[in-house]
């Protein structure tokens, strides 16, 4: 796994970086003291993890990931005040953790990434071996979807789907005759069922069915048939510009 440090002292720098030498799944991409250097450098490294201080002396690093987004990494934030505590858990961190930075609890978090990576890529495998299934038996497959709203259960045709859109552990499911249903269950529980059907996870909270995508713009989102855009996460795009290719 990549990982990227963003840390203005450098005794604090070394001395992570002493701790991180110890786990053999790690490889230390880059590191910066600046907001605006990590800015230039981690999209293009695309790290996996990032341990990041707070306050940096040219600003903050929760700025930096409102602005890019913290869908593509998990980001384990380091400050000496707890106070920003609720706000990194709020801007979606995987860990956070005081200064001095204790070396076993560092350890547990970046354990705990590790984990949740290796959980993802086998969660992935099993999603293409669906996929694969069912399109070599020439998918007949899933047509219908109950969807479970607080009122009612409604049966929706799947390429009556254009996109479905995850918030808080809900789903919204927009139709393409511009209803929207509202269920309280979270995009993975229709990811197995959907891709295989056309449907292709372009972002943390999105899923998309690619008989409605209009355009891609290379800045990194699609645009509907209803005009909606719909972002694209980095992780994603190469995966999505080979579904545009085989698109006949």
């Amino acid at each position: 796994m990549k990982l990227y440090i963003l840390e203005d002292e450098i005794r604090i720098m070394q001395h992570i970086l002493q701790i991180v030498q110890r786990f053999a799944y790690l490889q230390v991409v880059g590191h910066a003291g600046e907001v605006t250097k990590a800015a230039e450098e981690i999209p293009l490294l695309k790290p996996d993890i990032i341990l990041a201080d707070i306050r940096l002396k040219d600003g903050d690093s929760f700025r930096l990931f409102n602005e890019i987004g913290i869908e593509d990494f998990q980001v384990i934030f380091l400050t000496a005040y707890d106070q920003y505590a609720i706000q990194a858990l709020n801007l979606g961190a995987f860990g956070y953790l005081l200064k001095p930075i204790d070396e076993t609890a560092l350890g547990e978090v970046l354990d705990r990434c590790y984990q949740h990576r290796e959980q993802e890529y086998f969660d992935r495998q099993q999603l293409e071996i669906a996929r694969n299934h069912y399109l070599t038996q020439g998918i007949g497959g899933i047509k219908r979807i109950a969807l479970k709203s607080l009122e009612y259960i409604e049966i929706v045709d799947t390429e009556d789907i254009m996109y479905c859109q995850s918030d808080k552990g809900y789903t919204t499911f927009y139709l393409k005759d511009s209803r929207e249903i509202l269920v309280s269950k979270g995009l993975k529980e229709y990811e197995a069922m959907l891709i295989p059907l056309g449907f292709l996870r372009c972002h943390q909270s999105y899923l998309i069915n690619f008989q409605y995508v209009k355009k891609y713009y290379r800045e990194g989102f699609l645009q509907m048939q209803n005009n909606e855009k719909i972002p694209v996460s980095n992780r994603k795009r190469e995966e999505l510009l080979k579904h545009l290719q085989n698109i006949s």
